[in-house]
């Protein structure tokens, strides 16, 4: 195997399928990457068993061949080198040559028939997204996702199709998260939930542009494709919350608030909320919503803060308390100028709506406060 590639071509190779390698296996082959020609490309793959991606390159091709190489010391090597054009041969005695401008590295190999192949996967139902769509409705709901392994369910998002809207809907037992959009064409109704990690590393890889990827999901794989990358992972078992039902229909306090002066606030009180006498203690804020104002406040030993915001409010006077940090999530990801909050009773869900559309929704359980 002989080829010459460019420094930044090879690089944006290995940013992306570095993703897939096993961090901790008793299998070395895992944590490498199998490299294999064909013609004028080559085929970077990495496979943890779970989660595998693809990425094919155009380079020039002077020898046909393939192998394994560790993938963490490979990428560093090519990382670390000048911005320039990098030769990579197999010798005779099986190591790895990379040259470049007067370095040289020889690597140890693995055989490249040991390296697991990727699952084929008969795909039962896709759909078509710009890749920054796609990219916006994992950042506005990646965050709640749960990370308690014994409901492994909810450690994933889960992908529904219904009606021609796709819902992407993730949950941790304090908060829920849901986007949604409607597709341009028509697809069969579908339910799939894909793992958090996963969605971590796609992400990583979506370009933010209008270029399209194609989601397919068979009875128990996934498989995004890019261009020319391409990520497949398990689908995980189990039947997810109903989480239609468990979000209000109506409510019995709303404002609507400038969405960064209520982040600000948020930020602000919860300096005292997080404390650093007490680190291993949160303390929750209280909000109340007056007519005409919402006051956010917190007492611990470190001392207490309030802070008032004048905005619309509809309906009856609520005092409620909240873990400050699944208010923040919600906000940084939301981009419209001002939201609606819904309150229920005290012990009720409260809601964060989009003011323009219903593009979005993030429900929080409140924290019952001390008399």
């Amino acid at each position: 195997m002989k080829i010459t590639c460019y420094k930044d071509n090879i690089l944006k190779a290995l940013n992306s399928v570095v993703k897939g390698v096993a961090s901790k296996t008793t299998m070395p082959i895992l944590e490498g990457i199998l490299i294999q020609t064909n013609d004028d490309e080559i085929k970077l793959t990495t496979y943890d068993l779970e989660i595998g991606i693809e990425y094919v390159m155009k380079c020039e091709v002077k020898e046909q061949g393939s192998t394994v190489v560790n993938a963490i010391m490979f990428s560093e090597i090519i990382r670390k080198l000048p911005d320039s054009e990098i030769y990579i041969s197999l010798n005779e005695n099986n190591f790895l040559e990379i040259e470049c401008e007067g370095a040289l590295y020889k690597l140890t190999t693995m055989n490249p028939e040991e390296f697991p192949e990727l699952p084929k996967i008969e795909i039962e139902n896709s759909i078509d997204l710009e890749q920054n769509m796609l990219k916006n409705m994992i950042r506005k709901t990646i965050f709640a996702v749960s990370t308690e392994e014994n409901r492994p369910i909810f450690t994933g998002c889960l992908f529904e199709v219904e009606n021609n809207k796709l819902n992407v809907v993730a949950v941790d037992g304090f908060r829920l998260a849901l986007r949604s959009i409607y597709l341009q064409t028509k697809v069969n109704d579908f339910k799939a939930v894909i793992p958090g990690k996963t969605l971590n590393e796609v992400n990583k890889i979506l370009l933010d542009s209008f270029d399209h990827i194609r989601i397919g999901i068979s009875k128990n794989q996934a498989l995004f494709e890019m261009e020319n990358c391409k990520v497949v992972t398990r689908i995980l078992d189990g039947e997810f919350l109903n989480y239609k039902s468990v979000i209000p229909s109506n409510w019995e306090t709303r404002i609507r608030v400038n969405k960064n002066n209520l982040q600000d606030s948020f930020e602000r009180i919860s300096l005292i909320s997080s404390s650093s006498i007490e680190k291993e203690k949160k303390y929750p804020v209280t909000v109340t919503v007056d007519i005409g104002k919402i006051t956010i406040s917190c007492t611990n030993q470190t001392g207490d803060a309030k802070e008032e915001i004048y905005i619309s409010t509809e309906g009856k006077n609520i005092e409620a308390g909240f873990n400050p940090k699944y208010f923040l999530d919600s906000l940084k990801v939301i981009e419209d100028e001002e939201v609606f909050v819904e309150f229920g009773t005290n012990i009720s869900p409260c809601l964060i709506k989009s003011v323009e559309n219903n593009d979005y929704i993030y429900m929080i359980l409140p924290i019952r406060l001390k008399e």
